[in-house]
């Protein structure tokens, strides 16, 4: 296939999880962190700085799942390289760089917006949208409904930890 043609489609996808009565003040530095997913993400056991500048474009995180019954040979892993942050927007975007989970290419972007009219009074929302190649042993639906509900337990993790330190 000749550089200038139009490779195989791409999956696209967003979804997006409400935290009622989180501000998008409380959710973006959690979010932000980019080194700390783990504290939020389901399946993601261990996640840690590898390289590059915290808060900076070009740092990159390393993410796993624990190993099924102590056996090192399961685990799931990727090195995921922060591409922008956007601190007004409350924006980042990040690629995988490499992986042991079937992905060719993957940029998502993940974005905390705020609920009612910009003054984030009732809540806001985390948006995270991505486009990938196909991933081996995936249907893309299956894909998208793995983020939705991934999503929704960041959701439930976040909004526990912005409650518990306003009201605690």
């Amino acid at each position: 296939m000749a550089e200038d043609q139009i490779p195989e489609s791409k999956w696209e996808g967003k979804t997006s999880a409400d935290l009622k009565g989180s501000s998008a003040e409380q959710v973006w530095p959690l979010l932000a962190d980019f080194c700390n997913i783990h504290k939020w993400f389901p399946d993601i056991a261990t996640c840690y700085q590898m390289d590059g500048v915290p808060g900076q474009p070009g740092l990159i995180r390393y993410c796993a799942r624990a190993p099924i019954d102590n056996d090192e040979s399961t685990i799931k892993w990727a090195k995921e390289k922060l591409l922008s942050l956007d601190p007004i927007q409350r924006c980042l975007s990040y690629e995988i760089i490499e992986s042991n989970l079937g992905f060719k290419s993957y940029v998502a972007v993940m974005q905390v917006v705020p609920i009612n009219s910009g003054d984030g009074s009732i809540g806001c929302k985390i948006e995270w949208s991505f486009v990938c190649d196909p991933i081996e042993g995936w249907a893309l639906n299956d894909f998208r409904s793995y983020l939705h509900s991934s999503l929704q337990l960041m959701a439930e993790k976040i909004m526990e930890h912005t409650h518990l330190s306003t009201t605690g």
